[in-house]
């Protein structure tokens, strides 16, 4: 209290706001910390899917680069990308540009995508949807589209009638919110006058679910096909997710949707990568316009180059098909962890108002209550006996619960059980 006292009436105001969050038990810490791979309790928490940051073939790959007599510069990046523009750092985009392009012919109205790095996925976002959505177009958004997104939207020059968000992963609710535009608005866009860009991720991480980025593909050509256009983080899926012999190149090129209708995708290092960054792929005119008024790219020292030789690494690892036993076996331990969890639930007849899968990874079709939730990130450096022992620990604690919440003589359950439902 005594900082409080000393900022004052500022000091007061922020320690209502953070006290406010300690009574509704959502105030944020950090945790203890960490020394990766040294840790006594099984990761069930960081990004880090590939578990590559323990990975000593990775480790080697970069130490290699890093001492290479040819590479030249290795600390720092000395300043903004347009004051300084390293050879790494251009060769690295080029070789992205490579590797996320679908090879062979493509068709008469493709247009060609260039990269552009950014220091993270966050500052890579906020820069897009600053700059590229003009006054008079139209931005609708998945409703749990990441918050990087929403700060960029927000600070665009769109109008704030035109920023509109859809319910998650629903066709028919993104249906009818383009419907519920006004026919001023119609009208622009069916004149191309005005752009319709559609902002989502392919693989949200908070539920594990995937995008249906087909049926909006198909949704957009049908009814705006000259001037709408889909944004897709591919942030979660980078790494993972990819075509025959393109391993961990995402979702849009799983799904051969690489072409006019994605404007941009966002492809993060800092996740399955083990890295930090992000690079930005879209076409030549969006990166010039990029170039010239995204202010988290012009106004930012540029990944430094430990950063990008690190990078190089892991894509060394990803293209030469490394990655690809390390993705099959984190996708087959989801798949372990979801019949593992849901049969020990119901054999232990424990009720779904204490503990649940989210619908979409239930066998039939369900509609439960809006619970807390508790997310589990799973990673290739996990075992199936890992997985087992969750789940063990999971049913042992509902049980818990569920004996609590029996109902009392008044037929009504204890206020700690109330408090206590959740999924995973």
């Amino acid at each position: 209290m005594g900082e409080t006292h000393q900022l004052g009436s500022l000091g007061s105001k922020l320690h209502a706001a953070l006290a406010s969050r300690e009574a509704r038990s959502i105030r944020r810490r950090l945790p203890e910390p960490t020394v990766l791979g040294k840790q006594s309790l099984i990761d069930f928490t960081s990004n880090d899917y590939l578990s590559l940051s323990t990975n000593p073939l990775l480790r080697a790959r970069f130490l290699q680069k890093i001492t290479e007599p040819e590479r030249g510069q290795v600390l720092g990046s000395t300043g903004s990308r347009l004051l300084v523009n390293p050879v790494a750092h251009d060769r690295l985009e080029r070789r992205m540009e490579a590797v996320f392009t679908r090879p062979g012919p493509r068709k008469h109205d493709d247009m060609p995508q260039v990269g552009l790095l950014f220091n993270s996925g966050f500052d890579a976002n906020v820069a897009f949807y600053t700059c590229i959505p003009q006054s008079g177009d139209v931005v609708i958004l998945d409703e749990y589209i990441h918050a990087s997104v929403w700060d960029g939207v927000r600070a665009s020059r769109v109008e704030q009638d035109c920023i509109k968000t859809f319910e998650h992963n629903s066709i028919e609710s993104l249906c009818f919110v383009i419907d519920s535009l006004s026919n001023t608005v119609v009208e622009r866009l069916q004149t191309g006058t005005s752009s319709l860009f559609i902002a989502v991720e392919s693989l949200y991480s908070m539920d594990g679910t995937l995008s249906p980025l087909r049926e909006i593909n198909s949704l957009l050509s049908k009814l705006f096909p000259k001037n709408s256009y889909l944004i897709v983080d591919e942030a979660h899926a980078t790494g993972i997710y990819g075509p025959p012999g393109r391993p961990g190149c995402g979702r849009v090129s799983q799904l051969g949707l690489d072409d006019c209708r994605v404007l941009a995708r966002l492809h993060t290092f800092g996740k399955a990568l083990a890295g930090s960054g992000a690079i930005l792929l879209t076409t030549p005119l969006l990166t010039s316009y990029l170039i010239n008024y995204a202010r988290p790219l012009i106004y930012t020292t540029a990944l430094a180059h430990p950063n990008v030789i690190l990078v190089e690494a892991a894509f060394d690892l990803m293209v030469d098909g490394e990655t690809d036993k390390l993705s099959t076996h984190l996708l087959a331990l989801s798949s372990y962890l979801i019949s593992l969890l849901q049969t020990r639930l119901n054999e232990a007849g424990i009720p779904p108002e204490i503990i649940s899968l989210p619908p979409h990874f239930l066998p039939i079709s369900t509609t439960l209550p809006s619970f807390d939730r508790v997310r589990v990130c799973l990673h290739s450096g996990n075992t199936r006996e890992d997985v087992e022992a969750l789940v063990s620990g999971a049913v042992e604690w509902a049980r818990t619960w569920a004996g609590e919440s029996k109902p009392k003589d008044s037929g009504r359950e204890t206020t700690r059980s109330q408090q206590s439902r959740t999924r995973l």
